[in-house]
């Protein structure tokens, strides 16, 4: 049986998406997102299951700066639809509602709802956690915004299904492994996440980056952040459309490397069906590069997440 680490208590959109990718799994949730990271590096769970963004919320807090100093690797990516119901306790009617209990995305996900009802908010540290509390309280004028799964698992009826502000409501989820698992270049939609420091020179970024647009890889995010307490250098999270054994993104990778004190894939794994969805009637990435590739290029193919420098 696989152990699945996530954020969150059981009930959660995260606990959701781990029995979605491992049927069956144990769960172990975790208060925060370190703690579930740690769970898989200390090896009392095999795979952690975490929120990197949402697109109504955008991307989650300090995910991106975890991740590249957890060492761990992505092996996976889901996309979830986010779903939030009004629950109270057993019998509870909406007209008695004074008091909405959840986590802050949640309630800033379901603002049409809160402003139609007038009622006072309270923040939870989590969504399933506001559902236990609401349980816990046993107060018809208490109820909280949490996922379906949430009432059958604390007991709450639900007052208003489906009150999310956008019915595309949509949150993405990466899974990370202690072991690389890199997905085989099938020729089948393929993401690659890398994180690289840039030299301290004039234009680096630009530079760095301009070998993606020259070799027709498409960047899908680009996240920055500061190392330790000095000003001048940079990390840049970043995930791209492609193989690193496709030549137009060894090329990329490579004039990369030449802009960069450091860069590290983190991990190679198939696009998840929704992107293809979304992207429908979008051209993709280039698939035309120059014929000729440098012989050094071709080092750089099966190249293995963690060992290009």
């Amino acid at each position: 049986m696989t152990t699945v680490a996530y954020q969150g208590e059981p009930g959660s959109n995260s606990a959701t998406a781990a029995h979605t990718l491992y049927p069956g799994c144990a769960e172990q949730p975790c208060t925060g997102f370190e703690q579930a990271l740690d769970a898989v590096t200390l090896g009392t769970a095999d795979v952690a299951v975490i929120p990197v963004d949402n697109s109504a919320a955008g991307r989650v807090a300090d995910v991106h700066h975890l991740l590249p100093e957890s060492g761990l690797f992505i092996i996976a990516e889901h996309f979830l639809a986010i779903r939030f119901d009004l629950m109270g306790v057993a019998g509870a009617t909406v007209d008695q509602v004074e008091c909405v209990r959840s986590h802050v995305h949640a309630l800033g996900q379901c603002r049409k709802v809160l402003r139609e009802g007038g009622w006072r908010t309270l923040v939870s540290d989590d969504t399933a956690g506001a559902a236990r509390e609401v349980a816990e309280l046993g107060d018809p004028r208490h109820a909280a915004l949490a996922p379906p799964a949430a009432a059958a698992r604390y007991g709450l009826d639900v007052l208003r299904a489906g009150v999310e502000d956008d019915p595309d409501n949509t949150t993405r989820f990466v899974v990370l492994s202690r072991d690389a698992v890199v997905a085989p270049d099938t020729g089948q939609p393929t993401m690659t996440s890398l994180f690289f420091s840039v030299r301290n020179i004039p234009s680096a970024l630009f530079k760095a980056l301009g070998g993606f647009a020259t070799s027709g890889v498409n960047l899908t995010k680009i996240e920055s952040y500061q190392v330790g307490a000095g000003l001048d250098a940079s990390r840049f999270y970043v995930e791209i459309e492609g193989h690193p054994d496709e030549r137009h993104v060894a090329l990329a990778l490579h004039e990369l490397g030449f802009f960069s004190t450091e860069v590290r894939i983190l991990g190679v794994y198939p696009a998840h069906p929704h992107r293809s969805r979304t992207a429908a009637g979008a051209s993709g990435p280039a698939q035309a590069v120059q014929e000729g590739v440098d012989d050094d290029v071709r080092g750089l193919r099966g190249a293995q997440p963690g060992q290009l420098t």
